[in-house]
């Protein structure tokens, strides 16, 4: 299976570089993991609800310039779906067993997304109630995917 993580931004951080690098490495034998990040627009201190607007249409245009077109997305979004680790794990076996070789996670910028990427979504999935930042949601996210492969394999991953 290949995997594609399709965001917005670098990652500052070198803890959350660490454990990007980290999840990544311990998913190599079970996918290809490919993270394909586009930079942030430019934006005043203190922008207004236009400018707010133009950076949301950009940067998402760009996302969805770098989604491979047979990819099944997932776009990762407030008013998506919650699920469980378990019931993550099952979505991926599920989409594996219909055929589906490739999946695109999709992680937005500070303002989201427009309705264009909702609609190019196969799948919206929410992380929680409570809101990151897409740096550390990444880490996140690369964790989830290793413990979902490593719940679809019967592997114990923690106590």
């Amino acid at each position: 299976m290949k995997i594609t993580i399709a965001c917005v931004g670098k990652i500052k951080e070198k803890y959350l570089t660490a454990g990007i690098e980290e999840f990544t490495k311990r998913l190599t034998p079970f996918c290809k993991l490919e993270v394909v990040a586009i930079g942030e627009e430019r934006m005043p201190d203190d922008p207004s609800p236009a400018q707010k607007q133009q950076v949301l249409e950009k940067e998402t245009q760009r996302l969805l310039n770098i989604i491979p077109e047979n990819s099944y997305v997932i776009l990762l979004d407030v008013i998506g779906r919650q699920l469980s680790s378990p019931d993550l794990a099952a979505k991926l076996d599920e989409l594996a067993l219909s055929g589906k070789s490739h999946i695109t996670f999709v992680i937005g910028g500070a303002f989201g997304y427009t309705d264009d990427l909702r609609r190019r979504a196969d799948f919206a999935l929410s992380f929680s109630k409570m809101t990151f930042t897409h740096q550390m949601i990444r880490l996140l996210l690369v964790e989830q995917i290793y413990r979902a492969f490593k719940i679809s394999r019967g592997e114990k991953y923690h106590w």
